[in-house]
């Protein structure tokens, strides 16, 4: 199994953080967040690691197996970056990372053990994180709701409450060929001005409507956090 790092974007909310790096160099406790993630996928028996380049692309040379450029990375989303690595999506699975996230071994071993042809992590006990993150949680809060089978019912959109929220995205997902096929059939059934502006969450709704491909959803309690600002490097202290 392989893993693709999705980091060729900036992260302009860091501010100055980023002024001469990528996101992903920032470092959390003393060490890059990159380092972190790359850590975690080997620590899971996980070698071919590949990483979506983007802004600041020569900083994260041979820091990992492959290097897939997206030059569009000012004008796409998320999504675009990942079509960038569709030479390893679509010949055998992959764990996708954010590169602004931090987590543990255990949640890619539990992606890897998963054989759905979509599955995400996701966090239940995820209000207390972000009531350290936000004075209020619902300000950057999306829906997350499932299916009895333990399947995602609902992504990414607006809550008007945190029952409308079963658990947090992480970031952190596997994909099958059989995944990103239905990926691509959605992107190709968009004019490219909103295919650019792809991002996963709403990539996953569409995939939940369309009710082709099941996503399911792997509860994980273990260490993780996202990184989206620099206040949230003082709510993980």
């Amino acid at each position: 199994m392989k893993a693709i790092i999705l980091a060729a974007g900036r992260g302009s909310r860091m501010l100055h953080m980023t002024d001469n790096r990528p996101k992903c160099l920032v470092e959390f406790q003393g060490r890059a967040l990159l380092d972190r993630q790359i850590d975690a996928l080997r620590a899971a028996g996980i070698e071919d690691i590949g990483i979506v380049t983007g802004y600041r692309r020569e900083m994260l040379a041979d820091r990992a197996s492959r290097e897939f450029h997206n030059p569009r990375w000012m004008e796409t989303n998320m999504v675009s970056s990942l079509a960038c690595a569709e030479d390893w999506l679509s010949c055998e699975p992959c764990i996708i990372s954010y590169s602004d996230i931090f987590y543990e071994l255990e949640a890619v071993s539990l992606l890897m053990a998963s054989r759905a042809d979509l599955a995400i992590t996701y966090d239940p006990n995820w209000l207390e994180i972000w009531q350290r993150r936000f004075a209020d949680p619902l300000s950057d809060a999306e829906t997350f709701r499932l299916n009895p089978d333990g399947t995602l019912a609902e992504i990414g959109l607006t809550p008007d409450s945190v029952q409308a929220i079963q658990g947090q995205y992480m970031g952190l997902l596997r994909i099958s060929p059989t995944g990103w096929a239905e990926i691509a059939r959605i992107r190709e059934s968009l004019p490219a001005s909103k295919r650019d502006k792809m991002h996963m969450t709403g990539t996953l709704q569409a995939i939940v409507q369309a009710r082709r491909v099941p996503v399911e959803a792997v509860p994980y309690r273990g260490v993780w956090g996202e990184v989206d600002s620099e206040t949230d490097l003082e709510a993980y202290g």
